[in-house]
């Protein structure tokens, strides 16, 4: 009997039960939506960087004179930007479009249907959907009640049969850095390890210096929060040569843009304003944090990223985020275990820090009596 017609039939059978990870919108949706202009817009749900990137990068893509030509397939200039910003050899580096495209790699390099990873919740969902939508299995080992890792949890999990554990520092959405005495016995069980390091530089905590001493160690990062480039999409890898290698055979030859290659030497070219702006966000974060604490109704828990986990108290979070939309602040709230009371705050510049604040004291203007 003929099945034409019915494709889904042909599907992948394990894509069924896999979720899409869902985006936020862009500032000119936002605005259109809740009918506001872009300057009445404070987007602090994607932990952007608001102060964009480098004006060089401007000039580079304003110049750009080969359009026509496909990019260069391992990026090389690049490559040994990343390695000098870094401090490792260029055997070490491979870019792709965004750390997403290059976390998709690893799990193409070690997991086949039926393997197992081990994820660490609540943190980044991408992690546990790349190694399901590869038909691998997930097993979740449960962060503690101060977001720390569950070292023995994941270690059993190792001694199962896991091929690969997926960890974040400071990890999405908590905002806490695992300290050494977590990730070390990790990496001595030999089992390859991912470190997303999305937003290590507003912690300046990073363990690309193991890489010598941990062979299984895979060190993501992304040009999205540091440089203002999130729009282009630029990741990095760094990681073992022979893993390094394996990413370069199996990645789409053209993956990274002639625009995208240009913005990011150009913004290597600039790192001292990249720096400064990395500054202004972590000094915003706090005063944020702080502002947060004392008005009571998100209060705030420890963050060394350019985000602020809440939990919100005497209220239901959902309503609070759509209340907070109506009054043109935008936040982002997770749909997951421990984190549907919560909301996540994005560093912004001061004057969305004001309106946010604003906006909470016409929502709830006696949070902070209730608080105590």
């Amino acid at each position: 009997m003929s099945t034409k017609g019915d494709v889904r039939s042909y599907l992948r059978p394990h894509l069924a039960d896999v979720e899409p990870y869902k985006g936020v919108d862009t500032p000119e949706a936002l605005a259109a939506r809740y009918g506001f202009s872009l300057e009445e817009v404070s987007k602090l749900d994607a932990n952007e960087n608001p102060y964009g990137p480098s004006p060089r990068v401007y000039e580079a893509l304003g110049g750009l004179r080969n359009l026509h030509r496909y990019p260069d397939p391992p990026a090389r200039e690049l490559r040994r930007r990343i390695a000098r910003y870094v401090g490792v050899g260029e055997d070490r580096v491979v870019v792709g479009a965004g750390a997403d495209e290059l976390l998709e790699l690893v799990v193409r390099l070690f997991l086949g249907p039926g393997d197992t990873a081990v994820d660490c919740p609540p943190t980044f969902s991408m992690y546990s959907a790349f190694a399901r939508q590869n038909g691998a299995r997930v097993v979740e080992v449960e962060r503690g009640p101060s977001w720390e890792l569950d070292v023995e949890g994941v270690l059993g999990a190792v001694r199962s049969g896991a091929r690969v554990v997926f960890l974040c520092s400071p990890n999405n959405p908590t905002g806490n850095v695992p300290p050494d005495g977590e990730l070390r016995p990790i990496l001595e069980t030999g089992v390859p390890v991912v470190l997303d390091e999305a937003y290590y530089e507003f912690s300046g905590v990073t363990r690309a210096g193991w890489l010598d001493a941990y062979p299984n160690l895979i060190v993501l990062r992304t040009f999205s929060k540091l440089a203002g480039l999130a729009g282009l999409r630029i990741g990095y890898m760094l990681a073992h040569p022979d893993v390094v290698a394996g990413a370069l055979k199996i990645k789409q030859p053209y993956n990274v843009t002639v625009a995208s290659q240009a913005a990011g030497i150009a913004s290597l070219e600039d790192l001292p304003r990249l720096q400064e702006n990395v500054r202004r966000l972590v000094a915003e974060r706090d005063r944020m944090a702080g502002l947060l604490a004392e008005h009571g109704l998100l209060v705030p828990y420890p963050s060394s990223a350019n985000f602020v986990l809440c939990e919100v108290r005497g209220a239901d979070a959902r309503e609070v985020q759509c209340e907070l939309a109506s009054r043109g602040v935008f936040v982002r709230h997770f749909s997951k275990p421990r984190l549907e009371g919560c909301l996540r705050v994005s560093a912004g510049r001061p004057e969305d820090t004001d309106r946010l604040m604003r906006a909470l004291h016409e929502i709830s203007p006696v949070a902070s009596e209730v608080a105590r």
